[in-house]
């Protein structure tokens, strides 16, 4: 498509768009009646206004049923887990099976290290992004240290060639190929978090396990963001949180992705109540008999309020369609671009251009005083994020956001620049 920096090319995008109508589905936040245009759904995604009325309905069964909500309830709580696992399973791309939502994304990831990071005297490596989010790369060496091992010499850090700011998926597959025989796990984000690149899952987890190694993933920024294929692209596990792209409320529920041919193994790991047979749970019985698939990594019974808030969210996913809201997204993340090119004089788009490398997130450098421009869009209405040291990050979600916010976005930087 030819773009145009026009109001009405803008404008005429937003008439054709066939999900325009999800917008009005959530509260959009506003400024002194003006309407501010919200560009961090990749740190906490908007309010979607059926949230209230979903943990509304809980309370009301909580007040009428005590704890006979378990099974009274109009959605009772004993099996309130599989209420989200078929639409959350469309989202990332996977059988119901391998999906399961509980806990909080690093719990999740420490549970899924547990089993799928067993390092012996001669795999005990793992190879991971350099600059990786904090929990990450905490996760990461707690669990080396757990395995009473140094992270110095276990742990492989991926960095961009000199003068780039990605990586390559070529030095990332060399650099598993060079660690053959040493490699138990390749864990990276499915969307690095600060450049917004992604990474290629299905090459990745294929040259993982032609060396014999695991291939895990934190999707923290790639559910509800990318067209996922988590089943068909072989990853073994992935973790993500709810309250960004999927607009689950601060502090959401997490999911969990464990791929079908795990199903009935015989992997280490830490086991719950909740993870017990659903049919013997209640009988108190010694002796922990997995649940099938990613289920039986449960450990205690649902959030009901925080998974309630994601149900709500999943069922706007499920009619749109993640299809759908991906294809907007590249139209949507190409014009921010072409927006951002009239001003790279001044600033420099980090964020890989091939839009199968990124997703709605586009990270930008100011030549100078960037911080100075994050300030000023804020008092203009536009809302993005500042990440240390030196990123301005813009996400315009196909849920919520419009083409018109992105060219108000560039009538913002027209006046900074020009003034």
């Amino acid at each position: 498509m030819q773009f145009e920096n026009t109001l009405s090319f803008a404008q005429n995008l937003d008439a054709n768009d066939n999900l325009a109508h999800f917008k009005n589905q959530f509260h959009l936040l506003t400024n002194n009646d003006k309407h501010v245009v919200y560009l961090c759904g990749n740190s906490l995604g908007l309010q979607p206004k059926s949230a209230r009325a979903a943990v509304e309905q809980e309370l009301i069964d909580w007040a009428k049923f005590g704890v006979e909500g378990h099974f009274n309830a109009k959605n009772p709580w004993f099996g309130y887990h599989h209420l989200l696992t078929e639409n959350a399973a469309k989202v990332v791309g996977a059988n119901p099976s391998e999906v399961v939502i509980m806990n909080n994304l690093t719990v999740n990831l420490h549970l899924m290290m547990v089993s799928f990071y067993q390092p012996t005297a001669t795999r005990f490596k793992i190879i991971m992004e350099a600059a990786a989010f904090p929990s990450d790369l905490y996760a990461m060496e707690t669990q080396v240290k757990h395995h009473h091992l140094n992270p110095d010499d276990a742990i492989i850090e991926l960095k961009p060639r000199e003068g780039e700011y990605t990586l390559r998926t070529e030095d990332i597959i060399a650099t598993i190929n060079a660690n053959a025989d040493s490699l138990a796990l390749v864990m990276l984000g499915g969307v690095n978090y600060y450049t917004g690149q992604v990474f290629d899952m299905k090459a990745i987890s294929a040259a993982a396990h032609a060396v014999g190694a695991y291939a895990g993933f934190d999707l923290a920024h790639a559910a509800g963001n990318l067209h996922l294929q988590l089943h068909d692209w072989d990853v073994d596990f992935a973790v993500w949180c709810t309250y960004k792209y999927l607009n689950s409320g601060p502090g959401g529920t997490s999911g969990v992705f464990v791929h079908q041919r795990h199903e009935n193994s015989e992997l280490n790991r830490f086991a719950g109540w909740w993870g017990h047979d659903e049919g013997e749970r209640f009988q108190m019985k010694k002796g922990f008999k997995a649940i099938a698939g990613a289920q039986g990594w449960q450990l205690s019974n649902a959030q009901i309020f925080p998974m309630a808030i994601h149900k709500a969210s999943l069922e706007m996913f499920a009619k749109a369609g993640i299809e759908n809201l991906r294809a907007k997204s590249e139209l949507l993340t190409g014009y921010l671009e072409f927006i951002l090119n009239d001003f790279s004089e001044f600033l420099t788009v980090i964020t890989p251009k091939n839009k199968e490398e990124r997703g709605c997130q586009l990270s930008i450098i100011v030549k100078e005083n960037g911080k100075q421009l994050f300030d000023f869009l804020e008092n203009e209405n536009i809302m993005p994020d500042w990440r240390e040291p030196d990123v301005i990050r813009m996400s315009p979600v196909p849920m919520y956001n419009t083409f018109e916010d992105v060219y108000l976005i560039g009538e913002a930087l027209k006046k900074y620049f020009t003034s």
